[in-house]
């Protein structure tokens, strides 16, 4: 107890007992008697007579209660809110430019959090929907070497795992293999190479897939059944009613008629089994009989787990069976093959096959993603929402000086400090209301153009299921509350005696606000860094010389292409001037394993060309010789090798060197040395490569180079010579250097995506700066009337206000440059063949930041400059 108050229970028990309108006269008048007495009879005995005069008042007067004037109104009742309400919705009409600006920055914020909280929900949405979905894994290995490193994960398998399997352990209760191929099917008089998919019979029983028509329990028991999407039903026949209807699939040179037994819904947009056209898959006795195929993989097999199985226990199981059955097998395997490591066989959960890197879906299954491409968004939608609410923040106390009388005004009339934070609250969430709406049409503008870059087909209906909605509202609350909280707390402590008599002024050194304002920037220069590095690394993989020449090339399919066909089609395609050459080539990506140097293995891609492939494609030789007719040996006895083969073989001097393909009893000796060249995308590193012109393998497509500006002409010939050669082949073509573009659609959408959030995040940080630019200058109305009236000039005046902002962009590239440095240095390492971080993008990043916030600060600092300075120091 201090020695200047009364005891501190006596005047709980006068302001408990007195009448509330005469405690506060009562309790004054005591505490100056209290003062005297201290005065004049010391503490103890002025404590006593305190006591003594407080007790004296419990009277019936003081006792009374005094009926109130005025009822006291709830802070929450309906009536407040309407006043709230009322107060939010005049101040917002009176600050028209003020509210578009926030409303504009919180609805572009919003909706981007928008769209990416429903591009990562369909992200790990997918494959949910399947009734049995908690059971379902997908069979997978893994090699170890003899020191039991895992070598390689593999995801797919043959045809015994999944029988085999199911035939031995009992917490395998099914299993479905699951293929894709292209078979030719006739239209019409047209033939189209079609994508066909296989299953087992069971397939409808383990997958939830609904058919509008058909049995699914037996729609694939015969092997010459088919079921279809709706899709290709209502293309074909022109209804979905196709049950029984025929479709015919080439079967060597005829084609076969196959019944439709089936028409499926078309399959979710968050499935990775999407078809088509599903067969029957036949496995023929053969092939079930030659044990070495538990080494041939091709295809996905799936089994049903029996729920609250041990997945440790199974795969244990799974891997004794397989040694137990293989065994003789793998003994051969390894003597034929040189193979010294072993197999494993694990269980992946279906549902985490979409977002797997190490073992994603494909080869028949569709759609894979990489998780990395979800925190990116995230991170840049979580750019632009905390830059849009510090600018809300900004904006908010930069105005507050032109609410500071309203503030003391109501505080004087008795209004308490939670009743105004209720108030700037309710006008915040107000303002967020009104740009969330705006939001959502934000979102039904931007969608078409999001989907196609992040590669999807999200509808507007998705922002209507239940989670999504509870993940709104939450957002909406955070968002609320994040920009207004901080406002509403600091409006709500000024000091009313100050505001009513001007003399107030936002004092101190505003270290939030400028940090604000350095995080704003910190974030927009990462962003800048970011799209000006993978901007040039696009450049760079589109533009930098593969090592052939691309230009003028067109590329048709053809399986199966014998040497007699090959150079038929050739003749009849140079007939037209405007044909310079072709060449042939085996189809898809053929890789296998050679021995060099006696026991040395190489693994290498394996190409199948003539003579005329290198000199088309401008491919130089850099030692021995080219393919070529004079020499009959080349067919069946040599072989061209790239430069990397070389390096691996450690080969000083490769010509004569010997091939061996030792499990072919094959020999092959190099004539020449094909320089390196980038026949895959530069994302790949250049690996070993050899070429062949042996006689018993196959080509699969040919190169034809036309002359530039003939490509209707030339085009035209090509397709009528192949459908008089091929008449039973579906016909398509691919310009090459369109082709080789085309590997590098993920990185164009990318540089897109993030281009787009720097804009957004720049603009937004803008209107922070803006709004900080107008606190400054209504800070310093004053001092800018003197320094006119003094003779400053307006320019002057404009480098006073805009240095302050300056600076913090200025120490935002402190922060942001080594985030950015570190960050693209990382995902450049994902490239062979990259660009280096060089100093020009720091240097352009601050320039464009600088600039930009310049020209913000500028004009309104030009504003205050050329105010009369008569007014500004009239309205002081």
């Amino acid at each position: 107890m201090n020695a200047s108050q009364p005891p501190r229970w006596a005047d709980r028990l006068l302001e408990w007992f007195c009448a509330p309108h005469l405690v506060e006269e009562v309790q004054g008048d005591l505490y100056e008697r209290y003062g005297r007495d201290v005065q004049r009879l010391g503490l103890i005995k002025a404590n006593r007579r305190y006591w003594g005069n407080v007790l004296r008042f419990i009277r019936p007067f003081a006792l009374k209660r005094q009926p109130e004037s005025y009822p006291s109104v709830s802070l929450f009742s309906p009536a407040m809110f309407q006043n709230y309400l009322k107060i939010a919705l005049r101040n917002l009409a009176r600050n028209k430019a003020y509210s578009a600006i926030n409303i504009i920055g919180l609805s572009i914020g919003l909706s981007a959090a928008m769209l990416i909280m429903l591009y990562t929900k369909d992200e790990v949405s997918y494959d949910r929907f399947h009734e049995k979905n908690p059971s379902i894994y997908r069979i997978t290995s893994k090699s170890l070497t003899p020191a039991g490193i895992v070598e390689q994960l593999q995801p797919y398998t043959g045809v015994f795992p999944g029988p085999k399997f199911h035939e031995s352990v009992p917490e395998i209760t099914a299993f479905v293999r699951y293929r894709e191929n292209h078979r030719d099917m006739k239209e019409g008089n047209d033939i189209k190479s079609q994508s066909v998919h296989y299953a087992d019979t069971n397939f409808f029983s383990v997958f939830t897939f609904p058919l509008l028509s058909g049995n699914p329990k037996t729609a694939l028991q015969n092997p010459q059944s088919v079921v279809v999407s709706e899709d290709v039903a209502e293309k074909n026949f022109g209804t979905t009613n196709a049950l029984g209807k025929t479709l015919f699939f080439r079967e060597g040179e005829r084609f076969e008629p196959y019944t439709v037994t089936g028409v499926a819904k078309k399959s979710p947009q968050n499935s990775s089994i999407k078809f088509d056209v599903l067969m029957p898959l036949v496995i023929e006795a053969d092939e079930m009989a030659n044990n070495e195929n538990w080494f041939s993989v091709f295809m996905n097999t799936f089994v049903l787990v029996s729920p609250g199985a041990n997945l440790n226990a199974v795969e244990a199981k799974m891997n004794r069976v397989y040694v137990a059955d293989a065994r003789e097998s793998i003994k051969i395997v390894a003597k034929k093959y040189g193979i010294t490591g072993k197999t494993v066989y694990t269980l992946q959960p279906f549902t985490d096959m979409h977002l797997s890197k190490e073992l994603p879906a494909s080869n028949g299954l569709v759609d894979e993603s990489n998780p990395t491409f979800s925190y990116i968004l995230s991170g840049i939608a979580l750019f632009i929402l905390l830059i849009a609410c510090i600018n809300f923040v900004n904006l908010t106390v930069a105005r507050s000086l032109k609410r500071a009388k309203e503030i003391g005004v109501r505080k004087v009339v008795g209004g308490a400090r939670t009743q105004l934070i209720i108030q700037f609250l309710g006008e915040s969430f107000l303002l967020c209301l009104v740009a969330f709406l705006l939001a959502i049409g934000l979102i039904e503008l931007a969608l078409p153009t999001f989907n196609q870059l992040a590669n999807k087909a999200l509808a507007l209906s998705y922002l209507f299921d239940v989670k999504l909605v509870a993940g709104y509202i939450v957002l909406f609350i955070v968002t609320s509350l994040l920009s207004g909280f901080y406002p509403a707390l600091i409006l709500s402590g000024y000091n009313p005696v100050q505001t009513l008599y001007s003399r107030f002024n936002l004092s101190g050194k505003n270290y939030l606000q400028k940090s604000l304002v350095v995080l704003q920037f910190t974030l927009a220069s990462f962003l800048i860094i970011a799209s000006l590095t993978i901007y040039s690394q696009f450049n760079f993989l589109t533009s930098t010389a593969l090592g052939y020449d691309d230009k003028s090339l067109v590329v048709i399919d053809k399986s199966n292409l014998k040497r007699s066909e090959e150079k038929l089609l050739k003749e009849e395609l140079l007939k037209h001037q405007n044909i310079i050459d072709v060449a042939p080539k085996n189809g898809g990506f053929w890789g296998t394993v050679a021995k060099i140097n006696g026991e040395t293995q190489v693994n290498f891609t394996y190409e199948t060309v003539n003579e005329s492939y290198l000199p088309l494609f401008k491919i130089p030789i850099t030692k021995g010789r080219n393919f070529s007719t004079a020499y009959p040996s080349d067919s069946s006895h040599s072989v061209l090798v790239n430069e990397t083969f070389v390096k691996e073989a450690g080969w000083k001097n490769p010509i004569g060197q010997v091939v061996d393909f030792w499990f072919r009893n094959e020999k092959y000796t190099v004539v020449g040395v094909v320089k390196d060249h980038h026949y895959q995308s530069l994302s790949e590193k250049i690996k070993p490569q050899l070429f062949t012109m042996k006689q018993s393998n196959e080509y699969g497509k040919a190169f034809i180079k036309i002359k530039p500006g003939t490509e209707t002409a030339s085009l035209r010939h090509i397709e009528k010579v192949f459908k008089k050669l091929f008449p039973l082949n579906p016909y398509s073509y691919q310009f090459l250097d369109q082709e080789n573009l085309k590997r590098y659609e993920s990185e164009a959408k990318w540089k897109q995506m993030v281009l787009f959030g720097a804009i957004l995040t720049i603009f937004i940080s803008c209107i922070g700066l803006f709004g900080l630019a107008t606190l400054s200058a209504e800070r310093r109305t004053k001092e800018i009337g003197i320094r006119k009236v003094l003779g400053a000039s307006v320019g002057s005046v404009v480098q006073l206000l805009s240095t302050d902002f300056l600076k913090l962009v200025s120490l935002s590239f402190i922060f942001a440059f080594p985030a950015a440095w570190y960050a693209m240095n990382e995902w450049l390492n994902n490239y062979p063949y990259r660009v280096s971080i060089g100093v020009w993008m720091f240097l352009a990043t601050a320039f464009i930041a600088i600039t930009i916030a310049f020209l913000t600060v500028g004009w309104q600092s030009l504003r205050a400059a050329t105010i009369n300075p008569v007014k500004s120091l009239k309205a002081e």
